[in-house]
């Protein structure tokens, strides 16, 4: 059974860091490819980063939070972390980590949350200016 647990969330200032955790179990590095997404109040889920191992394709980030944002992943302990730097307002929103097996590239799952069927619970973030 698949189990993810995001940790980390908080409220920082603009310019500010903060680093998420996505603990998993049940989730085989190798075999599942799995992501960072967020919401914004109002707003559609949308993808954040997607971590190259397990994936089809590299290590993959939205426009919005290149430079910024860096995904990585703990294979020992299994867990997935996104350090977030550099933080604006507009990074406000709950983020969510989420596993798939699906065989497609990083590109394209990072549009598609739909083709994710595993999700933690959500992680809030508050970025204040």
């Amino acid at each position: 059974q698949v189990q993810l647990v995001e940790s980390g969330g908080g409220s920082v200032q603009a310019g500010g860091s903060l680093k998420l955790s996505c603990a998993a179990s049940g989730v085989t590095s190798s075999r599942f490819c799995m992501g960072w997404f967020r919401q914004a109040p109002g707003k559609e889920r949308e993808g954040v980063a997607l971590f190259g191992g397990g994936c089809v394709g590299s290590t993959t980030y939205a426009d919005s939070v290149k430079g910024r944002f860096t995904v990585s992943r703990d294979n020992a302990k299994n867990i997935l972390y996104l350090q977030m730097n550099s933080l604006k307002p507009e990074d406000t929103a709950m983020y969510s980590c989420a596993a798939t097996n699906w065989d497609i590239t990083t590109l394209t799952l990072l549009n598609r949350p739909d083709l994710f069927p595993y999700w933690g619970q959500g992680t809030q973030v508050t970025v204040s200016s």
